[in-house]
């Protein structure tokens, strides 16, 4: 028996050895904290837009929203929460129709626009909103138990990222080649995108810094367009979005609460890119004419329409939070929209 003690005690110490040498070593590469922002997370702050709406402002759509949007920026001016479920890659129409179709939900809805995500049918598109809307409503005790316990973790070490330090992120970097007719995402690099437990996203500093990895990412958002056969839809497709919108906002605002659109800034070949395949007068005027809910375009506001986004898609986090600031702004002077404790 103290012998199997004695070795009980002796792989224990060589594990917490490993593992402690482990996160030290990628601690000396840069690696900060960034939490798995996967079901469980998403769930967590679903379940957080039952505040008050004097409260709290939850936002939807792509990510970037969940760059541009600065929260503790924003709650320090506002004095409210910014509840999170914008999804990377993907379009906000499940979760405006997931939210439309709950009524315990009255609160404030703003609406991040991306055109090429939000006016799409595509089921690539919206796998990820309808993935994580079931965990929400599916979640057992035992799952919820482990996302706290999770939590505690991944605020304490930088090895348990997913994302980027696990084994199957280690795999994905052999760059072995696909099989014909399996399409593998691009990889990013880890720097362009580190999340917080609010599920703001945000760039590294040597991102911003460094133009190779931001090109890398720019030849990421290029072959992504090589590859789509998706056009922008055009006729009864588009008027149907623009009825499913419309009956989801006005279920919304029926049960007293308040909905928003913003066009979040992007730059250079996209924005270019974006205007020819999404002219304005027929997508975004033509969205807020149907549903009449107002909206903020960033190119209608000197004070937000010169950003340069370092791969034409993002704010760096220093614009982020001189964009963050307008936009509350705008929303007071504008918008008409008054905050719980406002701190100008």
């Amino acid at each position: 028996m103290h012998n199997f003690l004695k070795a009980g005690l002796l792989a224990a110490g060589i594990a917490i050895a490993f593992i402690f040498s482990w996160e030290m070593i990628v601690r000396s590469k840069g690696y900060p904290i960034s939490y798995d922002d996967g079901g469980p997370l998403w769930s967590y702050h679903r379940a957080r837009v039952y505040e008050p709406a004097d409260k709290a402002t939850v936002f939807i759509g792509s990510s970037r929203i969940k760059y541009d949007l600065d929260i503790p920026t924003w709650k320090s001016l506002t004095g409210e929460d910014a509840v999170m479920l914008a999804i990377e890659g993907n379009s906000p129409l499940p979760v405006l129709e997931n939210l439309a179709n709950d009524n315990k939900f009255r609160g404030k809805l703003i609406v991040d626009v991306t055109e090429i995500l939000f006016f799409s049918f595509s089921p690539y598109n919206n796998e990820e909103p309808r993935k994580n809307i079931k965990y929400f409503k599916d979640i057992t005790p035992a799952q919820r138990a482990g996302f706290y316990l999770n939590h505690f973790l991944e605020s304490k070490f930088v090895f348990l990222d997913k994302e980027v330090l696990s084994l199957n992120a280690f795999m994905n970097d052999w760059h072995i080649k696909d099989r014909p007719g399996v399409f593998r995402p691009p990889d990013f690099p880890w720097q362009f995108g580190r999340v917080s437990f609010d599920r703001q996203d945000h760039m590294t500093d040597s991102f911003v810094a460094d133009t190779n990895l931001q090109n890398q990412v720019k030849g990421i958002w290029a072959f992504l367009r090589s590859i789509s056969t998706e056009k922008p839809p055009q006729g009864p497709v588009l008027d149907s979005i623009f009825q499913v919108v419309k009956i989801n906002t006005d279920k919304i605002r029926a049960r007293g609460g308040t909905v928003l659109f913003v066009r979040t800034p992007s730059s250079g070949g996209f924005w270019m890119g974006e205007q020819m395949g999404f002219p304005r007068t027929a997508y975004w005027d033509r969205l807020l004419a149907v549903t009449q809910v107002p909206g903020i375009h960033f190119a209608d506001y000197p004070a937000i329409d010169h950003f340069q986004c370092p791969e034409f898609s993002h704010l760096s986090p220093r614009d982020a939070i001189v964009f963050t600031k307008e936009f509350v702004r705008i929303l007071q002077s504008e918008k008409g929209w008054s905050f719980a404790n406002p701190s100008h």
